[in-house]
């Protein structure tokens, strides 16, 4: 079965406070939803329309636990937390066998 990913590009962060209360939040939701955080706020080099700044790599056992746990009450609560604090590129993608 392929695995999911959650993949998050951050564009700006114009709140470092909100970012650090979803943080506080989403850490527990990812690993209670089966994720595991492969990379996070690591070196970038970005190319074509790319922006260096934070990036994230959750893994999942699958799309569909990734999904899930994006949709859980426990993230929804860190993603409210988060509200306007950054702009990001956020998606859930599956990967191949």
């Amino acid at each position: 079965m392929p695995k999911g990913y959650w993949v998050s590009a951050y564009r700006t962060i114009s709140d470092p406070e909100k970012l650090a209360a979803y943080t506080k939040l989403a850490g527990p939701a990812v690993a209670a939803g089966g994720g595991r955080i492969l990379t996070r706020g690591s070196r970038v080099v970005a190319h074509d329309a790319g922006i260096a700044e934070r990036t994230l790599l959750i893994e999942f056992d699958s799309f569909e636990q990734a999904v899930a746990a994006h949709e859980s009450a426990a993230y929804q609560e860190a993603l409210v937390a988060l509200s306007d604090g950054v702009e990001r590129d956020f998606r859930i993608v599956e990967g191949i066998d």
